[in-house]
């Protein structure tokens, strides 16, 4: 029994040191082919510098057009970027002013690296709100009705809640709400382990091959990919992935107020669609839309039938 207890003793010590060390001697080889962002600009980009306590600034690709009196910030999902709206931009252009941009660290916006930053990481929940309203105010856009499809619908609520004089209404395209947003808590605690911090990039390589939820065309999962191509994105979306946590908002549903329209289709793989019907019954101020044979990503799987849901709804709204 002493010989298999020393056996087991030595084996777990084998297992623990290749834990310990064996991350420090897997090779990293540098991305090949990647460019500064602004070199995949098109037409419609625009860049603008952001203030951010503790860093020079950061720089963030967006699109702007329309006037009027309604204005509308919409928000893309995670691994996705402004392109997920092509289809949709000029229509809510055409309601008013549309904004839509490139959360860090996706699409062609900067991708700070530490020590690029002083004081809090950029790519935590906190600073991802911070920047929404830094864009807001430098644009001159005191309120706006806040469009967001997956990840991209928790941060238009977290703005609901954290500055409601800023938003006049939510739309919310399948939410990633109350499941699948963030690391649990072990996973975050590993990820920023110096071991997992050193192989963490290829790992967020892995996440980059990911074939997009939705049934998307070749054209628009090469667009959603875009970010891919930019250098040091594997890095900084490792970052993001390391600071991102769970956000568990159901105790404040009450305190959402403003409209808000939430959009799911029947055929969602990714954020269910009882989730979002859920959803919508707990919201104070909601209405439902539940788009047929549509998948997660419906501002492009089914626009026509997303932009008649908002017609709908933004016909009922004062003001029209």
């Amino acid at each position: 029994m002493k010989k298999w207890g020393r056996r087991l003793a030595i084996f777990l010590a084998v297992v623990l040191l290749i834990l310990l060390i064996g991350p420090f001697l897997i090779p990293v080889p540098p991305l090949e082919g990647t460019v500064p962002p602004k070199t995949l600009a098109d037409e419609q980009s625009q860049f603008i510098t952001l203030p951010y306590p503790g860093t020079d600034g950061i720089d963030i690709h967006y699109w702007d057009a329309g006037d009027g009196p309604r204005h509308f910030l919409l928000l893309h999902g995670f691994a996705l970027n402004v392109y997920t709206w092509d289809e949709t931009f000029d229509y809510f252009a055409s309601q008013g002013r549309a904004v839509a941009y490139d959360r860090i660290p996706f699409g062609l916006s900067e991708r700070p690296l530490p020590p690029d930053w002083q004081t809090q990481n950029p790519y935590t929940r906190e600073a991802t709100v911070e920047l929404a309203i830094a864009l807001l105010d430098e644009l001159g856009i005191d309120q706006a009705i806040v469009v967001g499809n997956s990840a991209g619908g928790l941060l238009a609520m977290q703005l609901a809640l954290e500055h409601p004089e800023r938003v006049a209404g939510l739309i919310l395209a399948a939410p990633a709400v109350l499941s699948g947003n963030g690391s649990p808590p072990l996973a975050q605690a590993l990820s920023n382990t110096p071991q997992l911090r050193r192989i963490g990039p290829l790992f967020a390589r892995l996440i980059g091959q990911v074939e997009f939820a939705g049934d998307l065309t070749e054209l628009q999962k090469e667009q959603a990919a875009i970010g891919t191509q930019v250098e040091n994105w594997d890095v900084a979306l490792w970052e993001f992935t390391t600071v991102t946590n769970q956000l568990n908002l159901s105790d404040q549903f009450d305190q959402i107020t403003q409209p808000t329209l939430v959009i799911t289709g029947d055929a969602d793989n990714f954020v269910p669609t009882e989730e979002s019907i859920q959803l919508a019954g707990e919201l104070p101020n909601a209405e439902l839309a539940v788009l047929p044979n549509c998948g997660h990503i419906p501002q492009q799987e089914c626009e026509t039938a997303f932009l008649q849901a908002v017609e709908d709804w933004l016909a009922t709204l004062p003001g029209k």
